[in-house]
């Protein structure tokens, strides 16, 4: 029982510093960097898929598309988190253009 609440609780810490990272990496003034989490989730998801098809030998279409479909969910929390902090950046920065041509 302590081995499953120690194992929770890492898998809580982990998730949110992965979130706290996405937003830190989403607010930079490149765009880049914020997409490099959902990039690397993407392709665990690819990953996952390739190995249901490695692991039946045929192409087991359930298991593929399980996989794929739940393995993107964090790409898809992921991007939400990146539109988000770049929605908020664009009209922060379209106020301060607005305000400058105001001067």
């Amino acid at each position: 029982m302590r081995n499953v609440a120690m194992l929770l609780a890492f898998l809580l810490v982990f998730a949110v510093g992965g979130v706290l990272l996405q937003i830190f990496l989403s607010r930079r003034e490149s765009k880049w960097p914020g997409l490099v989490l959902p990039l690397l989730t993407f392709l665990y998801a690819l990953l996952m898929a390739c190995s249901a098809v490695a692991y039946n030998g045929g192409f087991p279409w359930g298991a593929v598309l399980a996989s794929l479909v739940l393995g993107n969910i964090p790409t898809a929390v992921l991007l939400a988190i990146y539109c988000s902090c770049r929605e908020k950046r664009k009209r922060r920065d379209d106020v301060e253009k607005m305000n400058i041509q105001d001067l």
